[in-house]
């Protein structure tokens, strides 16, 4: 599921970053290796490094949804987990000294992600999501979950001398199907009174 979102992000931020920016004649690539100066192959690039997963609790539900079947019967199924996963989002121009171009392609990206509050249904592979019976899809900028965003540069900064980059914190929420059983239950009839007179 989580490769099925990097392609989502990836398809999103493809299709709505304008031709122009960098130039007309520059590609720029989606990556989300891990980022620092040596992973980059191809720029200039745009860098989703997916840095934390973790269950929303604010959006757990604990009751369950009951489907009615043509048999008279009912499947009881379990909710799905809502999971928060954020992405540090990173230019890399060609030329790493070259800080209008990382801020002209950060700030689209933002425009981009600040446009859609969710996934857009059409970009949305329904199979590569199965089981997501509401699609929370929910993307936002918000504060990053990382305790120390300095150590974290830091650890990044021990590898090809990568300095320390200006970010944006995406996160996207999505449904989790955790439990595979589904029960079945019988419907209980439900009283209906006699209206004839």
């Amino acid at each position: 599921m989580l490769h099925a979102l990097d392609a989502t992000l990836k398809l999103l931020l493809e299709q709505e970053l304008p031709d122009e920016i960098p130039s007309d004649d520059t590609k720029v690539f989606v990556s989300f290796d891990t980022p620092y100066q040596g992973a980059i192959k191809q720029k200039p690039a745009i860098n989703c490094f997916l840095y934390d997963v973790r269950e929303n609790l604010e959006l757990r539900l604990g009751t369950w949804t009951v489907e009615r079947q043509s048999n008279g019967k009912a499947i009881k199924k379990p909710p799905p987990a809502r999971v928060d996963c954020s992405y540090l989002i990173t230019v890399w121009p060609q030329n790493e000294d070259d800080i209008e171009t990382e801020h002209q392609l950060l700030g689209e990206v933002m425009k981009v992600l600040l446009r859609y509050r969710r996934l857009p249904e059409n970009l949305v592979d329904p199979a590569s999501f199965e089981g997501q019976e509401v699609p929370i899809r929910d993307l936002s900028l918000r504060p990053s979950n990382l305790q120390s965003f300095g150590e974290f540069w830091q650890a990044m900064g021990g590898r090809d001398g990568t300095k320390p980059k200006v970010v944006l914190h995406c996160t996207v929420t999505i449904s989790v199907p955790v439990y595979e059983a589904e029960e079945e239950v019988a419907l209980v009839g439900v009283y209906q009174p006699d209206t004839r007179e």
